[in-house]
């Protein structure tokens, strides 16, 4: 009975406020701030979804969200596979520390950092652009997706590699043709963490990214609020739909992400 109570409560507290997005995007605007508030609304209306298809800047929005994300997913998965290969098969003078002075630069918050990355940028005339946000994005994204692909790099026995050299491949082949292939399912969990960590942010992507390359979070909230207006059902209803590529790609790469999770957790 516990056990069923405790996950109970998990499960509102997690789908708790996915639910009252779908309540509020449902309701007619009128309605929205009833007092006390329905569980479900007395009026259902889709007129919400359909004024996304009237305003042509959440398109903008979302092509700028796909490029950000996807490059600093590439971006991340491929710098983060080759500093896990080093740290994971090679043993070397400042190894360790290394690793962790990587491991410790999560410790900062990353808003400290805006105003020095706005400040640099600023200098090299990269403000408003998608290289500063991918940049900003894979900066954060490294040390953790470093630490999980060498876990995951771990568990591959060195033997395989040794018979590689064996066989007259070098580093570049053992890589590319035996390691990365080997380990899909790390690698696919760490594009993804990076992906999500690119689609989601919203203080970096407002500060550094103009209008023209501002991504979804803040694009939403410029549109939907401001001083004059708070259309609290559009912007639910935009949420709803924005979330269904990450929601559906987690779906089709869970068994990947669980895999590479996993596996970098056993060892290392």
């Amino acid at each position: 009975m516990t056990k069923r109570i405790t996950v109970f409560i998990i499960g509102v507290f997690a789908f708790g406020p996915v639910y009252w997005l779908l309540v509020t995007a449902l309701t007619p605007t009128a309605e929205v701030f009833t007092f006390p508030p329905r569980l479900w609304p007395k009026t259902v209306t889709l007129e919400h979804f359909a004024n996304l298809a009237d305003n042509p800047a959440l398109l903008r929005y979302l092509t700028n969200s796909v490029i950000v994300a996807s490059l600093t997913a590439l971006l991340t998965v491929l710098i983060s596979s080759y500093t896990a290969y080093s740290f994971s098969k090679f043993r070397y003078r400042g190894r360790k520390s290394l690793m962790y002075l990587i491991l410790a630069s999560q410790m900062f918050p990353q808003a400290l950092l805006l105003i020095t990355l706005y400040l640099v940028f600023s200098a090299f005339g990269m403000l408003n652009s998608y290289l500063a946000l991918i940049l900003s994005f894979t900066t954060f994204t490294l040390p953790l997706c470093v630490w999980m692909l060498k876990g995951f790099f771990d568990t591959i026995p060195d033997e395989l590699l040794e018979a590689a050299k064996v066989d007259g491949a070098g580093q570049g082949s053992i890589i590319h043709r035996i390691l990365l292939p080997v380990s899909l399912p790390g690698l696919v969990a760490t594009g993804l963490f990076a992906f999500i960590r690119g689609w989601n942010d919203f203080i970096f992507a407002l500060t550094l990214a103009g209008p023209d390359k501002q991504t979804l979070p803040p694009g939403l909230v410029n549109t939907y609020l401001g001083e004059f207006q708070a259309a609290w059902p559009d912007l639910m209803a935009a949420s709803l739909v924005v979330s269904l590529p990450v929601v559906i790609g987690f779906v089709i790469l869970q068994r990947y992400l669980v895999a590479g999770l996993v596996s970098g957790a056993v060892k290392g």
